[in-house]
């Protein structure tokens, strides 16, 4: 029987609105070293690509700079507070749900392909009641390598028991793009989640606004690769 098809999420920006708990998070790490709050407005920009280079642009944000061994120490205590706080504000994008649901009747199968930790991740989803959707869930430590490596994707596929030839990726930033097209795998970016350049202009394959939008941009996806 042939592997379903299947749609590889980004978490943070795109499944989820996690900014919220992240920023909150950064700023008491960023307090230690008596640097005053980042307001999550001007945050969004810092985040995507996990804990340790998130202290690093909140560090460079104010023009400081941080050595490996406090960054190393700081990302620790980053990783607990936000362990403690990981789903006070955070939620699911409107229409994630109804997105999973109307796609598991067409057949396809779910995984996550995030560079924040895996632990911390299966958490979130946890706490937002959707971790059973996913047949992998997978972070920046669950591999030797982290978007935007395309190992980290292929074995995302791999561990979800999908194939490259029928997976999709889900992302909303530079990174996520990147990997997706390193890996040849064709993306669809969300326009609302976190990057410092409007998505559209980084070539993704498709471009939602919604998430009621995505089932009919996997179906144009397929309908151009039976065609290619």
């Amino acid at each position: 029987m042939p592997a379903a098809p299947l749609i590889v999420f980004d978490l943070d920006g795109t499944l989820a609105e996690t900014a919220g708990d992240l920023i909150a998070t950064l700023n008491v790490i960023l307090a230690l070293d008596g640097i005053g709050p980042i307001a999550i407005d001007q945050a969004r920009v810092l985040l995507g690509s996990g804990g340790r280079a998130l202290i690093q642009r909140g560090y460079a944000s104010v023009g400081r700079s941080i050595d490996t061994t406090r960054l190393e120490i700081l990302f620790k205590q980053f990783l607990a507070h936000y362990d403690a706080h990981i789903a006070d504000h955070s939620h699911l994008f409107p229409g994630v749900v109804a997105a999973l649901d109307r796609l598991d009747a067409a057949g396809y199968r779910f995984a996550v392909c995030t560079n924040k930790m895996e632990a911390p991740s299966v958490k979130l989803l946890t706490a937002l009641g959707v971790v059973s959707r996913f047949q992998a869930i997978c972070g920046q430590d669950t591999f030797a390598v982290f978007k935007p490596d395309p190992d980290a994707l292929f074995g995302t596929i791999e561990k979800a028991g999908g194939l490259p030839d029928t997976s999709i990726m889900i992302g909303d930033s530079v990174t996520d793009i990147a990997t997706a097209k390193a890996a040849k795998i064709p993306v669809i970016a969300v326009d609302f989640g976190y990057t410092d350049k409007p998505v559209a202009e980084l070539g993704p394959d498709r471009v939602i606004s919604h998430f009621d939008q995505l089932f009919d941009a996997v179906a144009s996806i397929q309908a151009s690769r039976r065609s290619a």
